[in-house]
C-alpha cells in the first residue's frame, strides 16, 4: 500500500500542531483570498472558493510538506488583464488549461528548469506586481468614486488623479484604522492574523459610527453564499483555447515559479526538500478542479506558507485543515463578509503588495550598475507600464544575451610559452614578446567555453597566426570547459586548413569537449597520438617534429632545447657533415 512519505512518522502531537496551524493560516487566508479577488476584477466569493479547493488539493497532491496554496497578490495584474479583455468565463478556461501545462510539466519532469529563471527577471517583475497592486488600491484607500477600469497601468493612474477631488474621508479613516491594526498587531500579538482584526475593528467602526457611508462587499458585489457553487464546466472549443493559449501559459509560468520559489523558502526555513516535479503536478491537477467551482488560478503562497511553519506544522495536514477552516466560515459567517468596506481591504493588499517587492533585493542588484541591474530595471519598468508577459519575455531574452556575452568575454585565446624563470618551466601568456616567439611551434591557452558566442573569436586569433605558417600548432584546452558544436565546426575548419602544411596537438583536453570531438569525428581527424595530457609531452613531441635547419642561428630560445639547437658548433658540424658528402 502506498503512503505518502511527507506523512511518515505522523503521531498525535503532530495532529495538533497541525489543528492549530492549519487554523491560524485559515483565518489569515480568507480577508487575503477575498482581497485578491476583487482586485483581480471578480467577485470575492471566488476568492473563498479558490482558498479551500486549490488550497486542498495543493497540500494533498503537492510535492511539499508545508505548501499553502491559494489565490496570490502576484497574480492580479493577469486575471485582471484576463477579466478585462476576454471576460470571468474563459478566465476559468484559461486557469484550466494553466493546470493541463503544469501538470504537462511535472510529469515531463521541468521543475528544475524553471528555477533557473534569472534574479534580476523574478525580482523585476515581482517588484512590477507590486506596484500595480498597491497603485490599484489607491482608490479603494481613498474612497473615490466614477473611475473606469483599464488594463494598462498609466489609464488607471490617470483614472485616480482625475477623481481624486471625490475623496470620501470617511473611507479614509476606514482604511487607516484598518492599516494600523495590520501593522500593530504583529508587534503586540504575533499569534493573532494582522488582517483579521484590521477587518473586525475597521467594519464595526464603519458599521456603527458612520453606516451607509463607505462602499462595502455588499454594496459593490451582493451578499457572499453561504455555501459552495455547483460544479460547472465552462464551454471550451478550439477557438478559444487557442485564444487563451498565451494567458494560460503565463498563469502556468507564474504559477509554477512562485509555487515552487516558496517550496524552497519553505524548504530553507525547515531543512527539508520539496519534490518540484511532483509540485507542479499538484497545482496543475489542482487548477483544472479549481474552475469548475468558480475559483480563480492558485499557486503556492509564499507569506501563508512561512506562517504555516512559524506556527509549527508538519506536514500537509495543516494545509488542508487551513482550507477545511475556510469551508467552515463560509457556511456558516459568509454573509457576515457583506458589511466589510472595500476600504478595509485596501491596506491589507497595499501591505501584501509591499512585503512581495523584495525592495531590499532589488536595490542590492539596482547598485550593482552591471547588466543585471539593467535587465532589472527593463523588466520591473515593462511588468508596470506594458505588461508581466511582454516583460518576463524581453527580461529573459536580455539576460541571455548578456549571458553569451559575458561568457564570451571570459574565453580567451592568448599565445603562451614555457616561462624558464620558474622551476617548473609553467606556460604563461605573458612570456610571448616579439623577440621571444617559436617561429615553427606556436602554443595557445584556450580558457573558458568554446561555444557560439565565442568560436569567432577563438578563429580569427588562431588563423592571425597560422599564416605565418608554423609548423606545430599546440592548443592548451585544460582550462576550456565545453564545446558547443559552433565552437566544434570553427576547429575542425583550423585542423583542416593546418594540417595541408602542418600538425595540429591538443593537451589536457577535458571530458565533454573530447565527448564532441569524439562524436563528430574530429578526435580522429586530429589522430589520437596528437592528443596529451601534459603541455610538456605534447612540447616534447612538437620538438621532434619541427624542422631542425629552421633553428639554426634562432636567438628567440623560447624553450631550453633552443640554444642547443641554435648553437654555433651544431652549425659547423653540419656544416663538416654537409662537406663530407
Amino acid at each position: 500500500m502506498f503512503i505518502d512519505k511527507r506523512f511518515l512518522q505522523y503521531s498525535l502531537g503532530s495532529l495538533q500542531k497541525d489543528l492549530l496551524s492549519g487554523l491560524i493560516v485559515g483565518v489569515i487566508a480568507i480577508p487575503l483570498g477575498m482581497a485578491f479577488a476583487i482586485a483581480s476584477g471578480v467577485k470575492p466569493e471566488y476568492g473563498i472558493y479558490t482558498t479551500i479547493v486549490a488550497g486542498i488539493l495543493i497540500s494533498l497532491l503537492g510535492g511539499s510538506k508545508y505548501q499553502i496554496g491559494g489565490p496570490t497578490g502576484a497574480f492580479i495584474p493577469i486575471l485582471f488583464g484576463i477579466v478585462m479583455t476576454y471576460g470571468y468565463e474563459n478566465l476559468l478556461i484559461a486557469g484550466f488549461l494553466a493546470g493541463i501545462m503544469l501538470t504537462l510539466m511535472g510529469v515531463l519532469r521541468l521543475g528544475s528548469l524553471i528555477k533557473w529563471i534569472p534574479k534580476p527577471v523574478t525580482v523585476g517583475f515581482t517588484a512590477g506586481i507590486a506596484v500595480t497592486i498597491f497603485t490599484g488600491q489607491i482608490a479603494s484607500f481613498l474612497g473615490l468614486t466614477g473611475l473606469k477600469k483599464h488594463e494598462e497601468f498609466i489609464l488607471n493612474f490617470r483614472e485616480i488623479i482625475i477623481h481624486v477631488h471625490s475623496i470620501n474621508l470617511y473611507s479614509v479613516l476606514t482604511a487607516g484604522i484598518c492599516l494600523i491594526m495590520v501593522l500593530l498587531t504583529p508587534k503586540f500579538a504575533p499569534k493573532i492574523p494582522g488582517p483579521l482584526i484590521g477587518l473586525l475593528i475597521s467594519t464595526l467602526v464603519a458599521a456603527y459610527f458612520f453606516p451607509g457611508q463607505v462602499a462595502t462587499i455588499g454594496s459593490a458585489y451582493g451578499e457572499i453564499p453561504n455555501k459552495l457553487p455547483h460544479i460547472h464546466v465552462p464551454e471550451i472549443n478550439a477557438e478559444i483555447i487557442l485564444k487563451l493559449l498565451k494567458p494560460a501559459f503565463v498563469i502556468a509560468m507564474l504559477g509554477g515559479i512562485e509555487s515552487l520559489l516558496s517550496a524552497v523558502v519553505a524548504d530553507g526555513m525547515t531543512n527539508s526538500r520539496h519534490n518540484s516535479n511532483k509540485e507542479l503536478i499538484g497545482q496543475g491537477i489542482a487548477n483544472m478542479i479549481t474552475p469548475l467551482f468558480g475559483g480563480i488560478p492558485a499557486t503556492g503562497a509564499l507569506a501563508r506558507t512561512a506562517t504555516n511553519i512559524k506556527n509549527g506544522a508538519v506536514s500537509p495536514f495543516s494545509g488542508i485543515i487551513h482550507g477545511i477552516v475556510v469551508l467552515v466560515v463560509l457556511l456558516f459567517f459568509a454573509p457576515k463578509a457583506s458589511y466589510i468596506p472595500l476600504a478595509s481591504m485596501a491596506p491589507i493588499l497595499m501591505v501584501v503588495a509591499w512585503n512581495m517587492s523584495e525592495r531590499k533585493v532589488f536595490a542590492h542588484i539596482a547598485k550593482t550598475r552591471s547588466t543585471d541591474s539593467i535587465v532589472l530595471l527593463v523588466t520591473f519598468l515593462l511588468t508596470v507600464f506594458v505588461n508581466l508577459t511582454t516583460a518576463v519575455e524581453i527580461g529573459l531574452l536580455m539576460s541571455a544575451i548578456l549571458f553569451v556575452k559575458r561568457m564570451s568575454d571570459v574565453t580567451s585565446t592568448r599565445k603562451a610559452l614555457p616561462n624558464h624563470k620558474s622551476s617548473q618551466g609553467k606556460v604563461e601568456t605573458a612570456m610571448v614578446t616579439d623577440s621571444h616567439d617559436c617561429p615553427q611551434i606556436s602554443i595557445f591557452n584556450v580558457e573558458g567555453p568554446l561555444f557560439f558566442g565565442a568560436a569567432q573569436t577563438f578563429e580569427k586569433t588562431i588563423m592571425e597566426t597560422i599564416n605565418y605558417h608554423p609548423k606545430i600548432l599546440l592548443l592548451r584546452m585544460s582550462k576550456m570547459p565545453l564545446m558547443d558544436t559552433t565552437g566544434e565546426a570553427i576547429l575542425t575548419s583550423i585542423v583542416k586548413h593546418f594540417s595541408k602544411s602542418g600538425i595540429v596537438l591538443v593537451s589536457g583536453l577535458n571530458t565533454q569537449p573530447e565527448s564532441v570531438l569524439r562524436k563528430t569525428g574530429l578526435f580522429d581527424l586530429i589522430g589520437q597520438e596528437h592528443f596529451f595530457e601534459h603541455t610538456g609531452d605534447a612540447i616534447q613531441y612538437g620538438l621532434s617534429q619541427i624542422n631542425e635547419n629552421k633553428c639554426l642561428g634562432c636567438k628567440h630560445f623560447a624553450f631550453r632545447e633552443c640554444k642547443q639547437l641554435s648553437a654555433k658548433e651544431v652549425v659547423e658540424n653540419r656544416a663538416k657533415l654537409t662537406a663530407t658528402f
